[in-house]
């Protein structure tokens, strides 16, 4: 039987999320007749799922219109998620300076995952001039509001000393808040400060942490950091990231 919504038993936004993680085809019924309602969080959640095939047929063409309609009424996930269907080609033509023009309005109104996202093209020279100091700055702005891959590549910045003084100290703090938040690159960060301080056995289980996390390129990527380790231990968790990212590409 297929289950109805009558419209004066729209949801709202966080209900419509805990009924996702239950019932995803029921959840997206109830997320299209809160969306078709006006309902922001609703518009912006048909268009995730509508982008993933959650619940509902894919389709990120008419996921690029839904969070486009969020947008516009001042959504700013939407409107970040726009910016990563421009960036990415998903549904729409790629096109990084479309995605930086959105990324940089939701951060300066305050959203930390479009100052990441923001600061990824500003470092790297996509869409935009390359600029490190505010890739930096928006780094350290959204860690402070506590995003986890924030933390983490700022902790690079400072580790590094590049565009900033260096400052390793600060930058172990910053990849344990990373680790602590669920970054899988913040934790190999931090494991990889934790080998250089001898803490080969709290290593070993960040280590661990970041490989069931961490996606194949990353994974292989890592191995060949764990490759070169000074520790035979460290060494050795470089056959099983290795495996781990062969089992996710057979997959």
């Amino acid at each position: 039987m297929t289950f109805q919504l009558r419209r004066e038993e729209v949801l709202d936004g966080e209900q419509l999320k805990a009924m996702l993680e239950e019932s995803p085809a029921r959840a997206a019924q109830a997320i299209l007749i809160a969306a078709r309602e006006g309902v922001l969080d609703a518009q912006a959640l048909l268009g995730q799922i509508l982008l993933d095939g959650q619940g509902i047929a894919q389709d990120q063409p008419l996921a690029v219109r839904w969070f486009a309609i969020a947008t516009n009424g001042g959504h700013l996930m939407a409107r970040n998620m726009l910016g990563r269907c421009h960036e990415h080609g998903w549904g729409c033509p790629a096109d990084a300076s479309i995605a930086a023009a959105h990324y940089r309005v939701a951060a300066e109104s305050g959203l930390d995952w479009a100052m990441y996202n923001y600061a990824n093209l500003l470092a790297t020279g996509r869409g935009v001039v390359e600029d490190q100091a505010q890739a930096l700055s928006l780094y350290r702005r959204a860690a402070e509001l506590g995003h986890a891959k924030s933390m983490n590549l700022l902790g690079r910045y400072l580790e590094e000393g590049r565009y900033c003084p260096a400052d390793p100290v600060t930058a172990f703090d910053w990849y344990r808040r990373s680790a602590l938040g669920g970054d899988f690159r913040g934790q190999f960060s931090y494991a990889s400060v934790l080998v250089e301080l001898s803490d080969i056995e709290e290593a070993l289980e960040w280590y661990r942490r970041a490989m069931l996390a961490g996606h194949s390129a990353f994974l292989v990527n890592a191995a060949q950091t764990l490759s070169s380790a000074p520790h035979a231990q460290v060494q050795a968790m470089a056959v099983e990231y290795r495996a781990r990212a062969a089992n996710q590409l057979d997959e």
